[in-house]
């Protein structure tokens, strides 16, 4: 099998970044497109239930997207490194494993790489497993990056 288009959600973490490099290898020995994704959060109150002034709002849209831009400009740096140049995409929405895989199908891909905090325990239980909600939401292969 032959992947055509790879896509790497990048949320500026060490982990996010070995999936750069690994989809980068991949992309590379298959000829493959490689889109970088980074999620931003259109409204992150959309639950909440108390009144925030849009100063608020515009200071944390300014500073998710300047997060979201560092984040891919380093991560071009790690795909370039293995001789590929990608595609990058902020993408307004829920920061979720909905996000990614909406992502995936808008963009005809056919592998996502991800990369797997590794959270255990009572962290996980907490904090639930990002790519694991990928890889139920998907019926795309998907490849996780742990180190």
């Amino acid at each position: 099998m032959s992947y055509q288009h790879i896509l790497v959600p990048v949320d500026g973490s060490a982990i996010s970044f070995s999936a750069v490099k690994q989809a980068a290898i991949i992309a590379k020995a298959f000829g493959s497109e490689l889109t970088l994704i980074s999620l931003v959060a259109e409204d992150p109150f959309t639950e909440v239930d108390f009144y925030y002034s849009s100063a608020i709002m515009k200071e944390y849209f300014v500073q998710a997207y300047a997060n979201a831009e560092k984040a891919l400009k380093e991560a071009i740096v790690f795909a370039q490194a293995e001789g590929v140049e990608p595609t990058t995409q902020i993408i307004k929405g829920q920061v979720s494993a909905e996000g990614v895989v909406q992502a995936a199908e808008e963009k005809k891909s056919d592998l996502i790489v991800m990369g797997s905090h590794g959270r255990k325990g009572f962290q996980k239980f907490l904090l639930g497993s990002f790519a694991q909600d990928v890889l139920r939401g998907t019926h795309l292969p998907v490849l996780i990056v742990k180190e």
